[in-house]
């Protein structure tokens, strides 16, 4: 007996069966439009990339290490580890180079962690509003989600992560963008910090903080990161795709020493190594000690470019508009009026005024709303101008809906 081809069919992962397209890429296609001014993306400006230093760098190693070409082992590259440990030492971390384990970037770290920590069907702690990479990565394990809200100015509610941990919810783990948010933009205050790390501590469930933007900072005075707090429960991400440049696909992770081994078995699995030769540039570029000017020119033109921006909301968007100034990152929030249909809103912007940026629906966790009257808009890639025009644009746009419902 044979099979027909209306019988056979291709068996999916149960998972992997209502999978979709993140909003990410769904933005990434939407910006490829020819004179688009895009607001939506976290990209870091790509005429501010260190272009003729890296090149130097990267010529010298394919010049005169050519087995950079070749395999090597996972996330071992010395020379790389120290550089990073010394810029950690910066944010107040002292870690060793046996707590280092590198990544193929950020977004593969916190991958690796939950594969590490979380069994299928697990409990794990995110804010009502989060990072939809970070989702995507929870879905082949169907977790159960237990989210806490975030407050504006101040971060995640530390002492809602309290309750759930006293009430007997025991997570896999809790995640935190401690610095920039992605996508509220804030940064947690230092009580917070200071209680959630001592809450992981006694309770013994590990914090993963993801800290692509911590520094990104804007503040006369930055915070320490979480690491620096408690290093034993703290699980921490780090990355250069926002500092140097995305293209070259490193991270990090800084862990106790005896969990680099497991890591090495699931890298592995992943991809066997991320790139040697991209490994050795990044860490011929670190020994030159040129990254230390280049953050301090990030961190001026993106400042200015944010400051711009909420000039720009002031004068263009509705009164009523809440936006905060983020210490740190690459992102503000704006809060609009409920009246304001933001998905339309998206929509006529993206045609009639060649503008996009990022509906806050698309950050909700599932079953949460409380991104529905938001947007979240980058400023560092967009010039000035470009920051001006396109604000200007959409605030137009929110006055032709308040028009339309007769709005006063």
């Amino acid at each position: 007996m044979t099979t027909t081809d209306t019988e056979k069919s291709l068996r999916l992962a149960a998972w992997a069966q209502n999978t979709a397209p993140s909003p990410m890429q769904d933005m990434l296609a939407l910006t490829a439009r020819p004179g688009l001014i895009s607001f939506g993306l976290g990209l870091p400006n790509q005429e501010l990339f260190p272009r003729e230093a890296f090149a130097e760098a990267s010529s010298s190693v394919l010049l005169n290490k050519p087995h950079t070409l070749q395999y090597g082992p996972a996330g071992v590259m010395h020379t790389l580890k120290a550089s990073i440990a010394e810029l950690m030492k910066g944010r107040g971390v002292s870690c060793t180079e046996e707590e280092i384990f590198l990544t193929t970037g950020a977004q593969q770290a916190i991958n690796m962690l939950a594969r590490l920590l979380l069994e299928p069907g697990g409990q794990v702690v995110t804010e009502e509003i989060t990072y939809p990479g970070f989702l995507q990565v929870l879905e082949p394990f169907a977790p159960e989600l237990l989210t806490v809200p975030t407050c504006p100015q101040t971060g995640m509610d530390v002492d809602a992560v309290e309750a759930l941990l006293q009430a007997g919810k025991r997570p896999a783990f809790i995640y935190s963008i401690t610095d920039g948010h992605n996508p509220l933009g804030s940064s947690m205050s230092r009580e917070k910090r200071e209680k959630l790390a001592r809450l992981a501590r006694e309770y013994g469930v590990p914090v993963v903080e993801d800290d692509p933007y911590g520094f990104l900072s804007y503040a006369d005075v930055s915070l320490p990161p979480l690491k620096a707090l408690e290093s034993e429960w703290v699980f921490y991400a780090g990355s250069f795709s926002k500092i140097l440049a995305p293209g070259v696909r490193i991270g990090w992770l800084i862990v106790p020493a005896a969990l680099t081994q497991k890591l090495s078995v699931v890298k592995e699995s992943y991809d066997i190594n991320t790139a040697n030769w991209s490994q050795h540039s990044v860490a011929h570029y670190m020994e030159s000690g040129k990254l230390t000017g280049h953050l301090e020119l990030l961190r001026r033109e993106y400042s200015a470019r944010r400051d711009t921006m909420l000039q720009a909301i002031a004068s263009y968007f509705p009164a009523e508009t809440r936006a905060e100034k983020p210490s740190n990152g690459m992102f503000l929030w704006a809060e609009l009026p409920e009246w304001v249909d933001v998905p339309q809103l998206l929509r006529d912007a993206v045609e009639q005024k060649k503008v996009a940026f990022f509906p806050g629906q698309a950050f909700d966790t599932p079953g949460n709303t409380k991104g529905k009257h938001g947007m979240r808009l980058n400023f560092s890639n967009a010039t000035h101008e470009q920051i001006e025009t396109g604000i200007k644009g959409i605030g137009e746009l929110i006055e032709a809906q308040r028009a339309a419902l007769g709005q006063s």
